[in-house]
């Protein structure tokens, strides 16, 4: 009879030589990808010449990461995981289906707290002037993502219909509030709904032409409709002033109070000194504000018949005309909501900025949004919010790690490299995470208790 702990030590020995393996192949798979992408870099010269030289230690660095990282994950991650199942199989129904504790069942409650205590306590580290960049660059930019995110979850996640141009809608609402209050003089508060309306509108004139096409069909005619706005938005010249822009954009006012250096403006009437951090505090609240109607309005829908109408669109639409669901209103709704979200979080984005051009609307903004939505979780409020703080933040952080400059050498810029760290994230994700940060949903219909429902129930990229 054999011996338990050679058996043990035999499988052991085992998978540490396959992870050896696989991490040696790893490493060579690594060098013959970046070799000419990272290990060698081009300039000019002074007579405008193309030159090359090689990065071999930089290249170093990525292969070893990735034979070093593979080899970790197979000789020790995987092994772990297998364990872990394998005691979560054995554990009884009732120890699973225990109540989750505090943190879990009170998270919304605290992450929103954190939200609203986050400037405050910026300040009291940073200073009114150091909060500048941290309620910015950190809080307001992964909050219009979030909003963004929300926005295309109704038509992604809910609905099930892919669309690929949904920055479009979010050009629609900054160039209304751009062009209309320089236009009218009309205010912040006058725009915005005016914004989300217009921004739908939009989407229904995207819906009707589309409401025939499902899957990779929708995407090329919504990723068409995206590129032909940017195109109306450059080359329209005469209103949005082509590639130009649109600047000196007014900014948003708090009850009629201006944040500027005027005898009236906020930082003279509650007699605090001059800074640009007041505006973006104001900001920060206020999209955040949006965020929170975007989500209840989502929350508010999913339970009404709509909401159950769109889920059931995006499981069988064959299975929803026949229960008698009228789809042309169904997918028209969806591409309406969604885009009025859009919409509101372009305008809010030109005010925050003051100015707007197509530059900011471009394919690369749709596939990020729509890669936070797949990334999170579709239909997963939570888990998109986690995916836009993980995805934006991240890329946003980057900007700030000036030390790896003493890693990679004086001419490594770390946020170039902010878009290849992204699609690697997006790879880790999927494999480990497929159906999303948060794989599990919570049903619109239930009997008595609510219980959560896993994503190994629902399709693949659905539910």
């Amino acid at each position: 009879m054999a011996n338990p702990a050679n058996v043990a030590g035999t499988s052991q020995s085992g998978t540490l030589a396959r992870a050896l393996k696989e991490g040696i192949f790893a490493g060579v798979l690594a060098l013959g990808l970046f070799s000419l992408y990272v290990g060698i870099k081009t300039d000019q010269d002074i007579n405008n010449a193309l030159i090359w030289y090689p990065r071999w230690g930089l290249l170093a660095i990525f292969v070893a990461v990735a034979a070093i990282g593979r080899f970790l994950i197979v000789g020790f991650y995987h092994p772990w995981n297998q364990a872990r199942k394998e005691r979560l199989s054995e554990m009884p129904v009732h120890e699973i289906e225990a109540k989750p504790s505090f943190f879990h069942q009170h998270f919304l409650k605290l992450a929103l707290l954190a939200l609203v205590l986050y400037p405050p306590v910026v300040i009291w580290l940073a200073g009114v002037q150091g909060s500048l960049k941290f309620v910015d660059n950190f809080g307001i930019q992964i909050l219009i993502y979030v909003m963004l995110a929300w926005g295309l979850n109704i038509v992604v996640g809910l609905a099930g219909l892919l669309d690929l141009g949904y920055v479009a809608f979010y050009a629609v609402g900054a160039y209304s509030y751009a062009l209309l209050s320089q236009q009218f003089g009309l205010s912040f508060w006058v725009l915005l709904p005016l914004s989300g309306i217009l921004a739908a509108f939009w989407g229904i004139i995207l819906g009707f032409p589309v409401l025939r096409l499902r899957g990779d069909y929708l995407a090329i005619v919504t990723l068409a409709f995206g590129e032909i706005i940017r195109l109306v938005l450059i080359n329209w010249t005469d209103v949005t002033k082509g590639t130009f822009g649109v600047s000196g954009i007014p900014k948003a006012t708090l009850f009629g109070i201006k944040f500027d250096a005027s005898p009236t403006g906020f930082a003279k009437m509650f007699d605090l000194p001059m800074s640009s951090a007041y505006y973006k505090i104001f900001l920060f609240y206020l999209i955040l504000a949006l965020c929170m109607l975007t989500a209840y309005v989502t929350i508010k829908l999913r339970r009404m018949p709509i909401g159950r109408a769109w889920e059931a669109l995006r499981e069988d639409e064959i299975a929803c005309r026949s229960l008698g669901i009228n789809t042309v209103t169904t997918k028209l709704t969806a591409f309406a909501i969604g885009a009025m979200f859009g919409g509101f979080a372009g305008s809010f984005f030109a005010a925050r900025q003051g100015f707007v051009s197509p530059e900011s609307f471009v394919f690369l903004e749709s596939a990020v949004i729509l890669a936070i939505v797949v990334l999170g979780g579709m239909g997963s409020l939570t888990g998109i919010a986690i995916a836009a703080i993980v995805m934006v933040g991240g890329t946003e952080l980057l900007r700030e790690m000036e030390f790896l400059k003493h890693i990679f050498g004086p001419d490594f810029t770390p946020e170039l490299y902010r878009m290849l760290l992204f699609g690697l994230a997006m790879i880790v994700v999927m494999l480990f995470k497929p159906r999303g940060f948060v794989g599990s949903r919570q049903p619109t219909a239930f009997l008595k208790e609510s219980r959560a429902v896993s994503g190994s129930f629902t399709k693949e990229g659905h539910g």
